[in-house]
């Protein structure tokens, strides 16, 4: 329970120092903070600690090719944001990822040779 707990502390902490950044002449650096790689460190510690180092190799692996749906998502955003409101720019970024992450997840199943 305390760990479910700390993990909830860094989210609060992230979305503030967002929201602060957000505020601030150095706005853009708010694009950053996501990007920190908290949740990757709790995952490659728990498969580091549960499975082999093969394993956590393929996780880090899988982890790069994940940044394609959000560089996808990031250029949809860009993109749409000269052509729609807030609103649409982000649903239709957030359908460019669902889209990429499918592509991403049935290509990785298909062809990676540890899920042959």
């Amino acid at each position: 329970m305390v760990a479910l707990f700390l993990k909830c502390l860094l989210g609060a902490a992230a979305v503030l120092l967002i929201a602060l950044l957000s505020k601030s002449k150095s706005f853009f650096v708010s694009g950053l903070v996501p990007l920190f790689p908290t949740f990757a460190l709790i995952a490659h510690y728990i498969v580091g600690t549960e499975r082999s180092m093969e394993d956590l190799r393929t996780t880090a692996l899988f982890g790069l090719y994940s940044l394609v749906p959000y560089a996808a998502y990031l250029m949809a955003v860009y993109y749409c944001s000269y052509k729609f409101n807030l609103v649409w720019t982000l649903s239709m970024a957030t359908v460019v990822w669902l889209l990429f992450a499918f592509l991403l997840l049935a290509g990785w199943t298909r062809f990676h040779p540890t899920l042959r």
